[in-house]
């Protein structure tokens, strides 16, 4: 082989080694604004756990949790009366289709099913038994955590954070 051409083909593969590595890099980066909170942050105040969630450059709190033990992204989303789930991750999350239901979205009626979830964590916040929804019209792989979740929580708002405590009786 030409040892000029295996020079040419040796940097066309670094180049694209490169651009391999800055494109990874660089959607990584592009994650961790989307979803700050991959690793949401704890603090104790006395014997409570406080999760603090930073909010995203949309202004929208997203963190990542489980659903009956697999991991998730949740939206918070104060205005959903239940945790809406998308269909595809119902179904990865083993989530039985209940009762037939339409709600009211933002994008208008949807149909779906409703369902109860296991165990539902957030951080160190874990409830059992939440009460949900199956919404196969919603896209993508974000579950809406809605009042069914957050209405165990007392919230707090700071600046750019909300801090999340469990509600006590």
């Amino acid at each position: 082989m030409d040892p000029g051409r295996t020079g040419k083909i040796m940097i066309a593969m670094g180049w694209l080694l490169a651009l391999a590595v800055l494109a990874w890099w660089f959607q990584g980066r592009l994650d961790a604004q989307r979803n700050p909170n991959r690793q949401p942050q704890v603090v104790q105040q006395g014997d409570v756990p406080v999760l603090v969630l930073k909010r995203n450059r949309q202004g929208h709190y997203v963190a990542s949790g489980t659903i009956n033990g697999m991991e998730v992204e949740f939206l918070l989303d104060t205005g959903a009366t239940d945790v809406a789930v998308p269909e595809s991750v119902a179904r990865r999350a083993g989530l039985d289709r209940g009762a037939p239901m339409r709600f009211l979205t933002a994008n208008g009626v949807a149909e779906g099913w409703s369902t109860r979830i296991g165990q539902l964590s957030l951080g160190p916040i874990r409830l059992e038994d939440v009460r949900a929804s199956i919404n196969p019209a919603m896209h993508g792989d974000q579950v809406l955590l809605g009042m069914s979740f957050l209405r165990h929580l007392d919230f707090e708002q700071r600046g750019d954070r909300l801090l999340l405590r469990p509600r006590t009786p």
